[in-house]
């Protein structure tokens, strides 16, 4: 029970300090001064005690406020008419200025709470003008002090609350940067998960093509029993691969909103590519020189993000207003080149992480993974130019 009243408000080490301060002052106060006369305590029990009491009440001043601030209140009127002095006690004016403090940074002022401490307070300083013999001057001093006391609380309060709302907020902020950071992870674990899915699939499909072609190539002739069982073990494995591969892998090749596949883009879906890109201002003349002729997966991926990347850098870094792109294919090689008459990205984009693809790195690495060149810079008298070859060898078609 007493644990749900604190609530966390238990006394404090500061609270234990103020408490110790006002009842050892009291003390002090209620015996030094003993004596008759003007400014002098006649019997200075009652005055000691309500020391003690009152640094005790201030041991529960943030658990309820506004009811310590009341008991002083009457602690004091009963201490007064006890002793019949005229002598107003330092103890409980100090008491009084603190328990203020505290009730008004206990609750926002305009809340129910907050009116009520303040009905305290007119109580507080109106006992305070009891005494005999106050004159207007210590009125306007007690004012200023219990005013003081009060105002910082509020202030107090409200400085409070904006720390509250500013933590808050960067913890928001934090775990926000934290969700789109692993949110950005997931995306381009199940990107690199889709391409490789893609590029074994078919790889092991097709080796697994041409080693049935070859095993049917052997005949049924008994001397080429060995072999032919080998090369049917090796086919029967690479179905189980691909099928292996199709089960765990083939859930990430799905939309983000469905559950339709999605295949990995190529050359093919170029224009699509082009027409975005248009709409964002600049010109684009796409050229292809040469038959079209079926591609690796795997290149035709690379070649399709290497213009991508291309265009992107344009978007992003050369402003330009004008793309030629030529696609040649040749017997051995496919060769692309883009040039735009930009500026060119600089260094710090050429290194850095863009949608899509690593800038001129990306590019430079999935060129060198096809055993192609990649060379990119600028052009004299303006413009930038990016030109990649890759070997084609036997192309394939992908399947």
């Amino acid at each position: 029970m007493l644990t749900r009243l604190f609530r966390g408000r238990r006394p404090t080490w500061p609270d234990l300090l103020l408490s110790l301060a006002v009842t050892v002052a009291g003390l002090v106060e209620s015996f030094g001064r003993q004596g008759i006369g003007y400014d002098q305590i006649e019997n200075p029990t009652p005055m000691a005690v309500g020391a003690i009491l009152s640094g005790a009440l201030l041991l529960f001043r943030r658990a309820f406020p506004m009811t310590a601030l009341l008991m002083l209140t009457a602690l004091g009127f009963a201490v007064q008419k006890m002793t019949n002095a005229e002598y107003y006690a330092a103890w409980h004016f100090y008491s009084t200025l603190i328990l203020l403090h505290t009730v008004a940074s206990a609750a926002e002022l305009r809340s129910r709470r907050g009116i009520a401490g303040l009905g305290c307070l007119l109580i507080a300083y109106g006992h305070l003008q009891t005494l005999s013999h106050i004159d207007i001057p210590e009125v306007l001093i007690s004012a200023i002090f219990v005013g003081v006391a009060y105002t910082s609380g509020i202030l107090l309060r409200r400085q409070m609350d904006r720390t509250a709302r500013l933590a808050q907020h960067s913890t928001r902020l934090e775990m926000e940067r934290e969700e789109r950071a692993r949110w950005a992870v997931a995306e381009e674990r199940a990107r690199i998960a889709r391409e490789l899915h893609d590029i074994v699939s078919h790889n092991v499909s097709l080796m697994t093509l041409h080693v049935g072609g070859v095993r049917r190539m052997l005949g049924d002739g008994p001397e080429r029993e060995r072999e032919r069982a080998s090369l049917l073990g090796v086919e029967q494995a690479g179905r189980e691969t691909v099928g292996e591969l199709r089960l765990m892998l083939g859930m990430l090749r799905s939309s983000g909103d469905g559950d339709a596949p999605t295949s990995q883009p190529g050359l093919d879906r170029l224009d699509e590519l082009i027409g975005q890109v248009r709409e964002a201002g600049p010109q684009i003349e796409l050229r292809v020189i040469g038959t079209p002729m079926p591609l690796s997966s795997g290149l035709d991926l690379s070649a399709y993000r290497l213009i991508q990347e291309a265009l992107t850098n344009v978007l992003k870094h050369a402003r330009a207003s004008g793309v030629d792109i030529t696609i040649a294919y040749g017997p051995a090689e496919l060769s692309i080149l883009v040039i735009n008459d930009g500026a060119g990205p600089d260094d710090g984009a050429a290194r850095r992480p863009s949608d899509g693809g690593h800038g001129l790195i990306g590019m430079r690495e999935r060129t060198e993974m096809h055993g192609g060149e990649l060379s990119a810079g600028p052009i004299a008298g303006g413009g930038y130019r990016v030109f990649a070859r890759f070997p084609l060898g036997d192309p394939v078609k992908s399947g």
